[in-house]
């Protein structure tokens, strides 16, 4: 994994433009966002629909964004579900820059 560059393969456009079907808008729809070193954590209210949205955002981020790892955990029924989304080195101030959200608080 450290071999990959810590890039996306969209452009600013294409960025702009399905932000909506990719992390950011996550951000929009999360309970809950906690910047980690070099990542994010996100949680959700476990509601029906909510891991194929989240399927769905991790194969596209999967394409552009080849250097992110993901790992979901579902709890029993319609529990809250947490995503976390990290990295080599530098990964967390890649996606500050995507979400203003991702950015750990300045101390």
């Amino acid at each position: 994994m450290s071999d990959l560059p810590i890039a996306c393969t969209l452009s600013a456009h294409e960025l702009a433009c399905g932000a909506a079907e990719l992390l950011p808008g996550l951000a929009a729809v999360a309970d809950a966002v906690r910047p980690r070193a070099d990542g994010v954590r996100l949680k959700f209210a476990g509601e029906t629909g909510l891991v194929t949205r989240l399927a769905a955002v991790i194969e596209r981020e999967r394409q552009c964004c080849q250097f992110l790892r993901f790992q979901l955990e579902v709890t029993p029924g319609l529990g809250p579900v947490t995503l976390d989304v990290d990295g080599p080195p530098g990964t967390g101030a890649f996606l500050a820059g995507l979400h203003p959200s991702f950015a750990a608080p300045v101390a």
